[in-house]
């Protein structure tokens, strides 16, 4: 790292991280799959996200919260970070502003100078989809060319970069959201881009007969998948909070995890609620950083149906927003500030 005493902070808006490479998929996959790979060595530091819902005492009826996403990656990339994310249910109806709004800030562990402050909304949902897009990598059934894609948001969107990049075979997404004009909406915007076909459909558990691999990136509110959308040899990919119920997960023959520490400590992903009903044990489950270790080797049957669950990892964002701010030293963008011209107390 830079191990300067220079209190100057490069703060990068969201125009300058999008010119710094944000919207890069395949440099956004890549760096999510060697975070787990650092991570399965034991060569980052990232303790489980603390979560705050309001208003206080909603008992998980929230309408916004803030996470707090700490992180230390050493070897040689060595520096320390926080993500700040929240998300407001209401936004959705404020124009100019997204549902999720994340800050995400860069320090010196030498000096514990912070260095680089910018934006993480863009990141948050590039990097939220590539973790789905190396589960499919690792998990997807062989010749897999197709893939049920549910949910048309800001994930959908980014979703579609992922699973095309993870999976250069898929020929056919099918896209489902309950606001089919979402759908139709990123089928025109990403015509020509892919070689697939994206195909808007209004009924996802129908589609899902269609297609081995599922991946969904919902903010619903409750579960709506059970275990009648299964087939042998499916790979399912939840990255909602809800969505699969307990016995979709429970009767899958291989479960992964993004960050095992982590997901237990939701309220709601299927996989938490079945470790907390004694229902199964972190030595049922392999993480992700397992997967991409080699520590598993892949079905040992073609009709063996894996479930993957997410969660999000704060090591990813400053993995990613490190990339993104090297990018912007070299191209000379953003704005440099400073916390003080003299420390009134040192």
């Amino acid at each position: 790292m830079l191990h300067s005493t220079d209190p100057k902070i490069l703060f990068l808006q969201e125009e300058d991280v999008i010119k710094a490479g944000a919207l890069d998929m395949r440099m956004t996959l890549d760096a999510v799959e060697e975070t787990y790979r650092m991570f399965g060595r034991g060569e980052l530091l990232n303790p489980p996200k603390t979560h705050m819902e309001m208003p206080i005492g909603c008992n998980g009826d929230w309408a916004s919260f803030f996470n707090t996403m700490p992180c230390y990656l050493g070897k040689d990339i060595n520096i320390g970070g926080v993500k700040w994310a929240a998300e407001a249910k209401n936004n959705s109806n404020i124009p100019g502003i997204p549902y999720g709004i994340d800050i995400t800030i860069l320090s010196d562990p030498e000096t514990v100078l912070p260095f680089c402050i910018l934006d993480g909304t863009l990141i948050t949902a590039m990097r939220t989809s590539a973790v789905a897009g190396v589960f499919a990598k690792y998990t997807a059934p062989k010749g897999c060319d197709s893939a049920l894609l549910v949910g048309a948001g800001v994930i959908g969107r980014t979703m579609i970069m992922a699973i095309c990049e993870a999976l250069p075979g898929i020929k056919k997404i099918y896209l489902s959201d309950l606001d089919i004009s979402k759908a139709e909406a990123l089928k025109k915007e990403y015509e020509g881009v892919y070689d697939a076909e994206i195909i808007p459909v209004t009924d996802a558990k129908s589609a899902s007969k269609e297609t081995k691999l599922i991946v969904t990136e919902t903010t619903s509110g409750k579960t709506f998948i059970d275990e009648s959308w299964l087939k042998p040899g499916d790979t399912m990919i939840n990255m909602g909070s809800y969505e699969a119920d307990k016995g979709t997960v429970k009767s899958s023959d291989v479960i992964i995890v993004d960050y095992w520490d982590q997901v237990i400590t939701s309220p709601t992903k299927a996989v938490s609620l079945l470790y907390k009903d004694g229902e199964i044990t972190e030595d049922d489950v392999y993480n992700l950083s397992d997967v991409v270790l080699g520590k598993w080797q892949g079905r040992t049957d073609d009709s063996q149906i894996v479930n993957c669950s997410s969660l999000g990892l704060g090591a990813l964002d400053i993995m990613i927003g490190y990339k993104v701010f090297l990018k912007a030293k070299e191209m000379g963008i953003g704005t440099e500030v400073k916390l003080w011209n003299k420390p009134l107390w040192e």
